[in-house]
């Protein structure tokens, strides 16, 4: 009788879960990326806007100076020169601010900018927000898009260590149309 109420208890526990943590809506394929204005690790602002004629790897990640973030964004460092020759910017956004962004980018040498989304606002624009009230953290998501402004491939499931050469791999497939 225990083990039942235990396994109820948790399973009541994961859809309250599920509830306070639900995000936005995700962009569809297709539709026009949702805009954003949002400071970098030296408080400049960046606009969706501003990579409009480029293709944007914009990726969103939980936490600066992680072992999954870090690995994350070494490899967009590793693989920038090939992602740039196929006509795409990198951009990584998180809930840090931008001074735990600066630490991060000079610690790891990261040539990209990292933007702050303190409030969540934009990461829950494109369903990318996991709210447990007071704590919000950004869930690992990718959103390629084109060089119109618009969502060319959305990534929900990262393998970090592979996920830039995936998007490599993407770009080589869509930029030969």
């Amino acid at each position: 009788m225990k083990i039942l109420a235990v396994i109820a208890l948790i399973a009541i526990a994961l859809l309250a879960f599920r509830a306070i943590s639900f995000a936005g809506t995700q962009p569809k394929i297709g539709q026009p990326a949702p805009d954003f204005t949002l400071p970098d690790a030296n408080s400049q602002a960046h606009k969706l806007t501003d990579y409009a004629g480029k293709w944007l790897v914009l990726y969103f990640y939980p936490k600066d100076d992680t072992p999954g973030c870090t690995k994350e964004a070494c490899h967009f460092r590793d693989d920038l020169t090939q992602l740039e020759k196929l006509g795409a910017k990198v951009v990584g956004i998180s809930v840090d601010d931008s001074g735990s962004h600066a630490k991060f980018a000079k610690k790891y040498n990261l040539p990209f900018p990292l933007l702050s989304d303190k409030d969540g606002k934009v990461a829950d624009s494109y369903g990318a927000l996991t709210n447990l009230g007071i704590i919000k953290i950004a869930k690992r998501y990718t959103f390629l898009i084109d060089p119109k402004g618009n969502v060319a491939k959305i990534y929900l499931s990262v393998d970090t260590s592979r996920h830039s050469q995936e998007i490599i791999d993407d770009l080589k497939k869509l930029t030969t149309k």
